[in-house]
């Protein structure tokens, strides 16, 4: 007779709602991990679109992610000429925020050049940009149409392309434009701001102006080389695609990925502390069935066993539960939940660590109790 099976059974009830506590805890830190790792994949997205080999931008920045970065619009033909260079394409990265049907959007707009590194790898429907002006690519986040008009600034834009999974490590959908019109977006003067600099006598500003270059080696050649070049005799910054991956995980992700380790660390204290408390209860109802089980000479490591089989078994049904759940609605998560397996398997791992951890205080009443109480009142 398994006397843990059997007492949960006799307790059924506070057995499940204790199981249900807890899957909504260990879900929510399973939810947190796949949140971290949503940002993370989200992130290395965008960067990874273009399929550079080396990223250029302002001299003493890291890249237009960790940064502020402006460059002339002349040095994509400055980088192009670099030895080991295929083809450059300057871009620019802005975020914008606009009302569309009503409802307030906010985009991460893309400015590229079309033909050239910088813009969306793949289509899920629609085509690329045909013209210079006033067309865009949307990501399907945005909830954006084909042949939809969307404002952006001053200007509408009719929606040509679509993208799937292209978002900003904000999480807002990407937009792309062209480098002219993005240009505008970013850098022309509102007319009001425009006349007072006239009136003032200070010449009108320029857009030609970009936030980075980048840049496609042969096969063959080094990146690690070309950027080098690049920041020998352009007196620019530069830097591969590993490099600006890696800067953009730990200037952009790291903090995130602090915060969301350490609400995973309290939710799996709390439950600890919650099967602790249940099982203190649980070991508190049944004194008099321990000491009777010492009494006809039952073995410490029976009743341990007992504390510890209930433990396990509020921590596993609750672990998969929990997953079951997070599982079930992670596609509804406003931000993008990536679940691997080792995670899983990490959680499930620590969550049996914690299961042996809590059923202490259970077994340390149990061990105090006198054979003596099951014959008391």
């Amino acid at each position: 007779m398994n006397l843990a099976l059997r007492d949960i059974r006799h307790k059924l009830g506070r057995f499940l709602l204790t199981c249900l506590g807890l899957s909504l805890l260990l879900g929510t830190a399973l939810s947190m991990i796949g949140i971290y790792h949503g940002l993370v994949e989200d992130a290395l997205t965008l960067v990874r679109a273009p399929g550079a080999d080396v990223w250029v931008v302002e001299s003493g920045t890291r890249g237009p992610f960790a940064e502020s970065s402006r460059i002339p619009g002349d040095t994509r033909e400055a980088i192009a000429r670099l030895q080991g260079v295929t083809e450059a394409g300057s871009v620019t990265y802005q975020s914008i925020e606009t009302e569309q049907r009503g409802v307030k959007l906010r985009f991460y707009v893309v400015g590229y050049e079309p033909g050239r590194p910088g813009g969306p790898d793949r289509l899920a429907a629609g085509r690329p940009s045909g013209r210079s002006h006033y067309e865009a690519i949307a990501d399907v986040r945005s909830g954006l149409a084909l042949d939809e008009r969307v404002t952006l600034g001053r200007r509408a834009f009719t929606v040509v392309g679509l993208t799937d999974g292209q978002v900003s490590s904000g999480g807002d959908p990407v937009v792309y434009l062209t480098l002219l019109d993005s240009q505008e977006l970013q850098f022309e003067q509102a007319p009001p701001a425009a006349r007072r600099e006239l009136a003032r006598g200070a010449a009108p500003a320029g857009t030609d102006t970009v936030n980075a270059v980048l840049a496609r080696v042969a096969p063959g050649v080094a990146a690690d080389s070309v950027a080098e070049s690049a920041r020998r005799w352009k007196h620019l910054s530069a830097m591969t695609q590993a490099g600006q991956e890696e800067i953009l995980t730990e200037s952009v992700v790291e903090r995130a990925r602090k915060q969301i380790g350490l609400f995973t660390a309290i939710l799996l204290v709390v439950s600890t502390v919650v099967i602790s408390l249940i099982l203190y209860t649980m070991t508190m109802d049944k004194i008099r069935e321990i000491a009777t089980l010492k009494l006809i000479g039952a073995p410490d490591r029976t009743i341990i066993g007992l504390i510890l089989q209930q433990a396990l078994a509020m921590g596993i049904a609750g672990f998969a539960f929990g997953a079951g759940l997070i599982l079930a609605v992670k596609d509804y998560f406003p931000r993008r939940v990536v679940l691997h397996p080792e995670d899983g398997l990490m959680l499930g791992a620590a969550v049996i660590v914690v299961c042996v951890l809590a059923s202490g205080l259970g077994v340390r009443l149990a061990l105090k109790v006198e054979p003596a109480k099951a014959l008391g009142g």
